[in-house]
């Protein structure tokens, strides 16, 4: 956990489900949403840069609407968010009013992180917004993004949105605030786990999803954002926002809850953009000589290491890369077409080189556009 002797963070993302801050479908509860505030605007006085995500406006757009069940249908989930998302912003700009600090509302899609140039201008806009004193307050833009709300931890879930924020603008922590109390030892003890080293496969399978009408993933969605923020240097908090004071005494060292803590060495800004923020538009199988080759002495994906391809892309998109057996272990931008692997599969340089004489590069994967996963 961190010091409690420590400074006030540098920058936050803190992530509010939408059990924190409803008391039932369409209910907010506004006295804990007031709480919330005040413990941000305090901390923002300190010096910590604070960034919002927010659920929520599904929830309250089916109170509005007099709906007792989350609908089915894309269509009327996203009329929901639509009805929502006013009510959402209007109370946090109502909570922070009082503290001299105005919101700035960002609804963000998958699209908006996957190019490289949106990427980069989301986080412009975000650190600017934070440089003019805001608080933005992001949440998933529901009302468009149809594939997104209907699959879970594909940017569907506002956990995985705020470990994307967080490693976005290299946050010094993501704290996510649910009914849930932390990770509990439910084979053990059944008490809290208060730090995670690693995120092995039996604190995995201490997670379970949820039940409610209004919320999505659950603990799931927790340690799979835990994962990905950590990967990025981000420590990261799982606890109760029914907690009074949560935020002051997890920075001191004193709050209940869960720490995962950071890997020491977080990956470059554009390898976690092409892990995290990218939907491959296929795969690209490798045979046993190249595995290594990759995985080890972290080199380029060349054209003798191929041995096939799936899915549709072209050159210049995200894909996927696969061992022998199947088993996705890499990332990259190819440099080739999906109808050109075919013809290049184990071939080497020169022969390449006769096949595509006006290509600078050869690699089918260049190891500056590549990251393991």
């Amino acid at each position: 956990m961190p010091s409690p002797h420590q400074a006030a963070p540098r920058r936050i993302v803190v992530k509010l489900g939408t059990g924190v801050i409803t008391s039932g479908i369409g209910q907010l509860d506004t006295a804990r949403i007031a709480a919330i505030s005040a413990q941000l605007a305090s901390l923002r006085t300190a010096g910590t840069e604070v960034i919002v995500v927010s659920s929520g406006a599904v929830g309250l757009g089916m109170g509005r609407l007099g709906l007792a069940k989350k609908p089915k249908e894309v269509t009327k989930k996203q009329a929901c968010a639509a009805v929502g998302q006013s009510l959402l912003m209007q109370v946090w700009q109502d909570a922070f009013r009082p503290h001299g600090l105005t919101v700035a509302q960002v609804l963000l899609t998958h699209e908006d992180l996957r190019g490289r140039d949106r990427y980069l201008s989301v986080k412009a806009t975000l650190k600017q917004l934070v440089a003019y004193g805001t608080i933005p307050i992001i949440n998933e833009n529901d009302t468009v993004s149809a594939a997104e709300i209907t699959a879970m931890l594909k940017f569907g879930d506002n956990d995985t949105l705020g470990a994307m924020v967080a490693s976005l603008l290299e946050a010094q922590y993501l704290v996510i605030l649910s009914t849930a109390p932390g990770l509990i030892d439910l084979r053990g003890s059944g008490k809290i786990i208060p730090v995670v080293e690693r995120i092995t496969p039996e604190i995995e399978a201490m997670a379970g999803g949820t039940t409610s009408e209004t919320a999505t993933g659950g603990m799931i969605s927790k340690i799979s954002a835990a994962r990905l923020a950590t990967k990025s240097g981000c420590g990261v908090f799982i606890a109760s926002g029914a907690e009074p004071d949560i935020l002051p005494r997890l920075f001191s060292g004193h709050g209940p809850g869960t720490f995962f803590v950071p890997n020491g060495l977080p990956m470059e800004a554009k390898k976690r953009w092409l892990a995290y923020y990218q939907r491959p538009g296929g795969t690209i199988t490798v045979n046993a000589c190249a595995l290594p080759v990759i995985r080890e002495q972290g080199r380029s994906l060349l054209a003798v290491g191929v041995t096939g391809a799936n899915g549709e892309f072209t050159t210049g998109d995200i894909v996927n890369i696969a061992g022998p057996d199947g088993a996705v272990f890499a990332r990259g931008k190819t440099g080739y077409a999906s109808e050109e692997i075919p013809a290049i599969a184990g071939r080497h340089g020169d022969d390449l080189a006769a096949r595509f004489p006006a290509r600078k590069r050869l690699e089918v994967v260049h190891r500056n556009d590549l990251v393991l996963l």
